[in-house]
């Protein structure tokens, strides 16, 4: 009984203006099953061949078919289109409460979209979007994904769409429980997700093909989860060909259950703000970078410059980041380790890093930076 109540009180779901996905403490990864083993499945060598692309037309190519999903209430989350009916799959904390959401694709289309099927225990739903209906689907996996498997992870973080992210599977068989559903089987992934990647597909970099929904994250460090789509496919197929004529109550608990944590949601995304700057400027995305950073800071330092500051940079990894309330806006510290080339020559470099975070035009943004070579 005293494990349920610590196991209970350590679970929240977390909703922002920007975006809603899952969060919970760093002692719940403890009580996590199969922690070291791998689901038995089928081996690389018995999975159907796919043709491998470009990693660029991957991106282009699934890109066109991930959605934003808004209710009436300003909650964001991500879905992706499955089949020619115009059905999108998500989560079902994504549309938890609502008929009918608004949804927006990665070329600006608005459209309505009805809540076909909802579980009560797998946090899984799809919404008909008649206005998507013929348009080409994303492929779907058939068989199960392996510890290693390069991934892509694609949605609407802090309401940033067409964002992507990369890592791989680190873990499978994964199995928690945030009420009042239960995750089971999930892919454990290094992908960095945040609020708004929810519903999103988690992607094989290689074929395109999806392997997951991006549902959950932990509070500590760069740990995702996805659900196998391989195991819920039964079910959105069935609400697929018989939609809900009413739809079940789902009544998922927020960060407000527990005091202690009213605040960790903001400090969360501002963390997750400075890391998506680096994963940006490690994919080359100086655009996207440049984006994030706030107008005084921008007047300083033009594009042009930015980005020149950046191309002799051949990689950066930002660690022990730490995010503190400083008055109305936050602060992130890190420490970054970046691989410069000199003379065509890589030299390894370490700084401290220390960023202010704040809203901008109700967006948020990173106000001013810092960073100071470590010996």
């Amino acid at each position: 009984m005293k494990w349920l109540i610590s196991l209970a009180s350590s679970l929240l779901i977390l909703g922002t203006g920007g975006g809603l996905i899952f969060y919970w403490h760093q002692e719940v990864p403890a009580q996590l099953k199969n922690t070291s083993l791998i689901v038995p499945g089928e081996t690389k060598a018995q999975k159907t061949k796919v043709t491998e692309k470009e990693l660029k037309d991957i991106i282009h190519d699934v890109q066109k078919e991930v959605v934003m999903i808004q209710q009436d209430n300003g909650t964001l989350g991500s879905g992706f289109l499955y089949n020619k009916n115009g059905d999108v799959i998500t989560n079902a904390h994504v549309v938890s409460g609502a008929k009918t959401v608004k949804i927006k694709t990665s070329d600006a289309r608005e459209f309505d979209g009805t809540v076909i099927g909802i579980s009560q225990d797998v946090d899984v739903a799809v919404v008909r979007v008649s206005g998507l209906a013929s348009e080409e689907p994303l492929q779907l996996s058939k068989s199960k994904s392996e510890v290693g498997d390069e991934v892509l992870a694609l949605g609407s973080p802090l309401g940033l769409q067409n964002t992507v992210t990369t890592g791989i599977i680190s873990g499978v068989g994964r199995n928690f429980d945030i009420a009042p559903f239960h995750y089971k089987d999930a892919y454990q992934i290094s992908a960095p997700i945040a609020p708004g990647n929810s519903g999103g597909p988690l992607v094989n970099s290689k074929t395109g093909e999806v392997l997951g929904i991006n549902s959950a994250a932990t509070t500590q460090g760069a740990i995702g989860f996805s659900i196998p789509i391989i195991n819920i496919l039964p079910l959105v197929e069935g609400w697929s060909q018989t939609p809900l004529t009413e739809l079940p109550s789902t009544s998922v608990e927020t960060a407000a259950t527990d005091g202690s944590d009213d605040d960790e949601s903001p400090e969360i995304t501002a963390s997750y703000l400075v890391n998506y700057f680096y994963e940006s400027l490690n994919s080359r995305d100086y655009v996207t970078a440049y984006s994030l950073l706030g107008s005084t800071w921008q007047s300083k330092v033009a594009f042009s410059i930015f980005r020149n500051g950046y191309l002799q940079t051949k990689s950066t990894t930002i660690g022990d980041v730490q995010s503190s309330k400083d008055g109305d806006d936050f602060t992130v510290t890190g420490i970054i380790t970046a691989v410069e080339l000199k003379d065509g020559n890589e030299k390894y470099a370490k700084y401290k890093v220390q960023y202010k975070v704040g809203l901008e035009n109700d967006q948020l943004k990173i106000i001013s930076g810092t960073a100071k070579k470590i010996q």
